[in-house]
């Protein structure tokens, strides 16, 4: 079944929608924590060829936990936990006959937990230049449902390592600042290794309300040998290109909401709809 590949890339794209500034260390003691809720409910997707295939309706609902925390001034800790990963997928009714096609079913669990440490290479008043070293650790459920298509976790275990480049501007007076980042993503058990790159460009508004514009891509070295769809596993050789926007209001100095909304604009093997999510988050400074 071709939708079993899908499901690990709608929980990364729920992941990229936590994080905050990447390219600047939090410095000691200092941190940002967030509780979120993310879905991604489809019924089409990207083929290898990077076209357009329906697919049975179905969807992503993640609630997580991610938290960033200064240990001292050049070195943050990162955590990303999915607390709940429910992968559904809706019933299939033949539309002449009325009768079911196929029962719908779900699986609920943790999913793969990321563990990361960051390093601050250089900051001053120009730019922020930092390295992260992040462990993706197979804690989801990699089989799952029916046919072992629905899954929480790929069963392997990953290491990305990245570089982010952030400079602070202005614009007609206010404050904003710009990042990219650049990374390698060492994926293991027959899983391709794939590069990692993006950026954004965001402001705060009246110290009350944060606004970023976000882009992720990634590309993968085809380089591994893993193949077959009706395993339980992942996708192989997955690519995308997304855009992304995120608002949040802080209520006071450190606690505050955010919205964010990330649509899929290219892809190959990856669900062709949108992520919406919203949080709660403290913000310690």
């Amino acid at each position: 079944m071709m939708t079993n590949k899908f499901t690990k890339i709608a929980i990364v794209l729920v992941m990229i929608t936590q994080m905050s500034y990447g390219q600047w260390n939090k410095g000691k003691g200092n941190g940002y924590y967030k509780l979120a809720a993310s879905s991604l409910v489809a019924d089409e997707h990207f083929t290898s060829a990077k076209e357009k295939d329906p697919n049975i309706t179905r969807g992503n609902f993640v609630v997580s936990a991610y938290g960033e925390y200064g240990i001292s001034d050049k070195i943050d800790l990162i955590a990303y936990v999915p607390l709940l990963a429910r992968v559904y997928q809706n019933k299939q009714v033949s539309g002449k006959t009325g009768n079911t096609i196929s029962d719908g079913e779900a699986v609920n669990s943790i999913g793969d937990i990321d563990l990361g440490i960051r390093y601050g290479i250089l900051k001053n008043d120009l730019i922020a230049l930092s390295g992260t070293l992040k462990l993706g650790l197979p804690t989801g459920k990699k089989s799952g449902g029916t046919d072992g298509s629905l899954q929480t976790g790929d069963g392997e275990f990953n290491q990305l390592l990245q570089l982010d480049l952030g400079v602070p501007f202005k614009i007609s007076g206010h404050n904003w600042y710009g990042k990219i980042y650049s990374g390698f993503n060492n994926r293991n058990n027959g899983f391709s290794d794939e590069y990692h790159f993006g950026g954004e460009i965001g402001s705060k508004f009246y110290d009350k309300v944060f606004i970023a514009l976000k882009s992720s891509n990634v590309r993968s070295f085809n380089n591994g040998n893993l193949v077959g769809t009706g395993q339980g596993i992942f996708a192989n050789n997955v690519e995308y290109t997304n855009l992304g926007l995120e608002a949040a209001y802080y209520i006071s100095t450190k606690f505050g909401v955010s919205l964010n909304y990330t649509e899929i604009l290219s892809g190959k093997i990856t669900y062709a709809a949108p992520t919406y999510s919203a949080g709660l988050f403290l913000d310690i400074q």
